[in-house]
């Protein structure tokens, strides 16, 4: 089993479906070299991106290899350059690349949190006005 991610022209996940392994050829139909062209076929040439339901982070979850950086997800892009999934962007200010293993990061660290604030049902969530005011700032502490 597989999982393909199909892409609009802005290379955008449109849809993420399961499809036949990618190594099982011997029921690849003859007139297609491979199942993104078989499955690009079946939704009128749509561009058909393979995708590891595995890989995050750009590392595989079972020790195996990662593959395109993450798995795809409907609203994700695709980067023909560097051959990888990523979300979409979360806030303005945050980064994306392949030192932070194409995965959003906030621009500053995330504090550390504390057993008092884990007991009390307390963590920090980025507060994107308070970093453009301040671009020191930008964690804040709020109950979940």
């Amino acid at each position: 089993m597989a999982h393909y991610a199909f892409l609009n022209e802005n290379n955008i996940v449109t849809e993420v479906i399961t499809g036949i392994d990618e190594n099982d050829v011997e029921t690849l139909p003859s007139n297609f070299s491979s199942w993104e062209e078989f499955y690009s076929a079946q939704r009128n040439n749509a561009t058909c991106k393979r995708t590891s339901y595995n890989t995050m982070g750009n590392s595989h979850i079972n020790d195996g290899v990662a593959f395109r950086g993450n798995y795809a997800g409907i609203g994700f892009t695709y980067d023909e350059t560097n051959d990888i999934f990523y979300a979409p962007k979360p806030y303005e200010s945050w980064l994306i690349s392949a030192d932070t293993n194409w995965l959003w990061v906030a621009p500053i660290d995330k504090p550390e949190n504390t057993q008092e604030n884990i007991d009390n049902n307390i963590g920090y969530e980025w507060d994107e006005d308070l970093y453009q005011s301040d671009n020191t700032k930008g964690w804040i502490l709020n109950s979940y």
